[in-house]
């Protein structure tokens, strides 16, 4: 600043009023510490007053009041100043042209205040003046600042330094910019009041990453140890750039997670944790976190982080999956169908992972094995055969779970192969089987004597029986009289139901057994009369060999013969026992033997056994006549000297 600039220009500054004391000097000033400032200061008072004596005047700092005694900064009557400003202090102006202009050298920030001039013009025309001047000494110098610094548009930013003092001049450097992209400077220099200030200019645009970044600015004096700096912190406002969160989880139903979420903005944002459209949680900061317990798979699903901080808003989700062994599939109820529908099973649960879906029919597999929610199982054209339980199973690797149903199939009855009439002690019996759902209804028909027989009849048991879909019809036809002349048996079964009904004849299931029987009785009345007729010969054969005289022998037995019989008994019971008895059937004739009896251990009156039946042999009688030829009658003598005789039934 130029000291002989500031006094030339002073009268032009002025406010002239010759009534009253007036003075001018700058309201604001500013200088950098153990450097110097140059006050310029005019001051006037009235016209009517002489100066003969002199002018002088008085600089106070705090205070314009001398009875308050505040320290005196320079005087002109006297060398008598405060301690800190001692040799410090000149003043520039020349009072006799008005002019109180104040020079202070070396100035610390202990000399920053208030400056009040006062004009001592002699006697009583002494007047302190109450405008004053306020000195602000700088450590650093001012960096002018917006308000706010917003991402991605363009800032100015500009540093001051006083220029009020006369001996230098400062110069500005700008520090650390080298990361500052496009980077403009401008110099200016602004003199205001008598006050001088030189400024630069730094132009640039802004990113999120200069956020916090170090700026400096450099004030110095050149040929000089004067250097003082000012460092700021960028504070750079930019919309959320980035929003974190957990990465997508899988979490077991029951448990507990948090979720974590960062969002990089400034200023920090609003943090929102949304599920859905429903808001979980808020805060206002940097990173917020939710906590959720006790996990079900309804809580399954995207949750959302947004950060909101007034420049921009920014989101981001993350899928949460609740994993839960499969929940009871929901399938058809149980259902009744008729033989040749067609149906579709359906079955659908739910579990995470997906569960597979498999359909068992009583317990074996059926369809194919989904791995989706809903498998459909589908029946076609259905048979007696489909009918059954269907239970759908859904497995995961958490667990499984299952559900079912049963189908029933509704047919026409059908006969069954068992159906027959078999020969028994009492008679007939006739049985009728038949499947059918429901379950048939079985009647008998006699056409002969056209009678139905549904119940019981006094000459009829009549005995019904249902498992299942499977009903037993039998009857027993007491009267032998009943058969046909061919030895079958003319009886219908009848069976029925809601959908159909049929009438079959039923045979005589017997030709092959009763065959079987005729044949064993045959060998066994061969067997028997072999039996006898061995015995026989072996009896006479040791009498021979023991008397040695057979004629003789003979003669004493006809003189009191005896008589050698064997008895059929009526009671064929013991007939039986007496045949098993015998070594020469051996066990597989008495298995054949057991096959031809019928109930209560009675032979049945088939073929020649029938004839027996009907027959009484009581006795027979063997007689030893003598030795006649072989050729000449019934008995005689044999070539090993045995006798003989012939064995007739009378």
């Amino acid at each position: 600043m130029n000291t002989v600039n500031v006094l030339t220009d002073l009268p032009k500054l002025l406010f002239v009023n010759k009534k009253f004391w007036n003075v001018w000097i700058p309201r604001d000033i500013s200088a950098m510490t153990n450097s110097c400032v140059v006050i310029p200061c005019t001051f006037m008072y009235p016209s009517g007053i002489l100066t003969n004596r002199g002018t002088h005047g008085i600089w106070y700092f705090g205070q314009p009041y001398p009875q308050l005694f505040p320290p005196v900064v320079i005087k002109t009557r006297t060398e008598i100043v405060h301690e800190s400003y001692k040799g410090r202090t000149k003043l520039i102006g020349d009072l006799q042209q008005r002019n109180c202009t104040l020079l202070i050298s070396n100035i610390g920030t202990e000399h920053s205040g208030r400056y009040y001039f006062r004009a001592d013009l002699g006697g009583a025309n002494i007047y302190t003046y109450p405008d004053f001047s306020e000195l602000k000494v700088l450590d650093q110098p001012n960096i002018d600042i917006p308000e706010k610094i917003v991402a991605d548009e363009n800032l100015k930013l500009t540093c001051y330094a006083p220029d009020n003092c006369p001996e230098t001049r400062p110069e500005i450097q700008w520090m650390h910019t080298d990361y500052l992209p496009e980077t403009e400077y401008t110099a200016g220099y602004v003199e205001e009041s008598n006050t001088a200030v030189l400024s630069s200019t730094l132009i640039f645009t802004p990113r999120p990453i200069h956020n916090g970044q170090l700026l400096g600015c450099r004030v110095y004096y050149p040929n000089t140890t004067l250097v003082y700096e000012r460092l700021i912190s960028l504070d750079v406002k930019y919309a959320p750039r980035s929003v974190w969160v957990n990465g997508s989880m899988e979490v077991m139903e029951g448990s507990s997670v948090t979720l974590n979420c960062e969002v990089d903005s400034n200023p920090p944002p609003r943090i929102s944790w949304l599920f859905g459209d429903q808001e979980l949680l808020w805060d206002t900061a940097s990173n917020a976190s939710l906590s959720l317990e006790d996990l079900t798979p309804s809580q399954e699903g995207f949750y959302t982080c947004v950060g909101d901080n007034g420049y921009g808003v920014m989101n981001t989700s993350m899928y949460l999956a609740v994993l839960y062994p499969p929940s009871e599939p929901v399938v058809n109820g149980s259902l009744t169908i008729l033989e040749g529908s067609s149906i579709s099973l359906q079955c659908s649960t739910q579990g995470n992972p997906a569960p597979t879906l498999t359909w068992l029919k009583d317990g074996e597999l059926v369809g194919t094995i989904t791995a989706e929610e809903v498998s459909v199982l589908e029946l076609l054209e259905l048979t007696p055969q489909g009918d059954g339980q269907y239970r759908c199973l859904a497995e995961n690797e958490h667990g499984r779970a299952s559900s079912s149903l049963n189908i029933t199939v509704e047919y026409a009855p059908v006969l069954l192969d068992e159906s027959k009439c078999t020969v028994v002690r009492e008679g007939v019996q006739c049985v009728c089987m038949a499947t059918g759902n429901p379950e048939p209804v079985i009647e008998f028909y006699l056409p002969d004597k056209n009678i139905t027989i549904n119940d019981t009849d006094g000459r009829y048991n009549y005995y019904t029986h249902t498992d299942g879909h499977t009903s037993t019809g039998m009857i027993k036809l007491r009267e032998k009289g009943e058969r046909l002349g061919n030895g079958a048996v003319n009886v219908h079964c009848s069976i029925s139901n809601m959908y159909g009904s049929e009438s079959f004849h039923l045979e005589l299931q017997q030709e092959k057994k009763y065959m079987m029987a005729v044949i064993v009785g045959t060998i066994g009345g061969v067997a028997v009369i072999a039996f006898i007729i061995a015995a026989v010969r072996y009896v006479g054969h040791n009498n021979k060999k023991e008397n040695g005289n057979p004629g003789q022998d003979l003669v004493s037995k006809l003189e009191n013969p005896a008589l050698y019989y064997s008895t059929v008994k009526k009671d064929k019971q013991c007939l039986r026992k007496k045949v098993l008895k015998t070594e020469l059937l051996g066990s597989k004739f008495n298995s054949i033997l057991e096959e031809s009896t019928g109930e209560d251990g009675d032979y049945q009156p088939v073929g020649s056994m029938a004839d027996l039946e009907r027959q009484e042999l009581n006795y027979a009688a063997l007689q030893f006549l003598g030795g006649r030829s072989r050729d000449g009658g019934a008995s005689g003598r044999g070539d090993d000297g045995s006798d003989y005789t012939e064995i007739k039934a009378k």
